[in-house]
């Protein structure tokens, strides 16, 4: 299978991703918006995933190449390919699928747990998946749930950390395919973010979450199986 991602900062890649990918015999390519690269046709890949980023999903005043990857987004969407959105990925998915992008009501940064809805619990995608995990989450933004998608999951900080479309189009608001490395690359770039609040854990905390691997690597697994047999 052909995975391509777009990436919108050096340092967010595809973390796990990479690794299951090689792991399962999947080609992988990658397109840079930020960097003026040009998007490519549906045809040309079998499944999208839309990383995370440090932007807002409507800053196409700051960032015009955002207008352009949310033509594509939508146009991928619309050809029936599977997409997964990852945080930011996961805000655009919402914006091109008709749900209003905004500011959250804390930042949520560190392991915390997310809970599962029922609605979830009932999906092929995430029955097998423990009700209540640590994730890594990284955001200050958040979603509503787009017209017709049923939500995933819920946290004391974010009501709507994820969406399901059908069984092809998924948003996940929290990283399942942190690994080690990039978490240190986060920390490193952004330690602005990490300022006083109820949902932010401090540098130390955030990088000591290694047991916390595991769980998140078999979701992600779990989902990616689903999506590559979707077709």
């Amino acid at each position: 299978m052909r995975i391509h991602y777009v990436r919108h900062v050096p340092f967010e890649g595809l973390g796990f991703i990479e690794e299951w990918a090689g792991a399962n015999g999947h080609h992988v390519s990658a397109t840079q918006p930020y960097g003026e690269e040009t998007l490519p046709g549906s045809s040309d890949f079998d499944l999208l995933v839309i990383m995370g980023g440090p932007m807002g999903a409507c800053d196409d005043d700051r960032f015009p190449w955002l207008t352009a990857e949310k033509r594509f987004i939508e146009q991928a969407v619309k050809a029936d390919k599977p997409v997964l959105g990852i945080c930011l990925g996961a805000q655009l998915l919402a914006a091109v699928s008709g749900a209003r992008v905004y500011r959250n009501r804390h930042k949520e940064i560190g392991w915390l747990p997310i809970t599962l809805t029922d609605e979830a619990r009932r999906s092929p995608v995430f029955s097998l998946l423990p009700g209540r995990f640590a994730v890594f989450q990284w955001h200050g933004d958040t979603f509503d749930i787009p017209p017709g998608a049923v939500r995933i999951a819920e946290s004391e900080a974010c009501q709507n950390q994820g969406f399901m479309c059908g069984p092809k189009v998924i948003g996940l608001q929290f990283h399942l395919e942190s690994t080690e490395t990039s978490i240190s690359e986060l920390v490193r770039h952004c330690a602005d973010d990490l300022t006083e609040g109820p949902y932010v854990q401090g540098a130390a905390e955030i990088l000591g979450g290694r047991k916390h691997f595991a769980v998140a690597h078999a979701a992600l697994s779990q989902i990616l199986h689903h999506l590559c047999n979707t077709g």
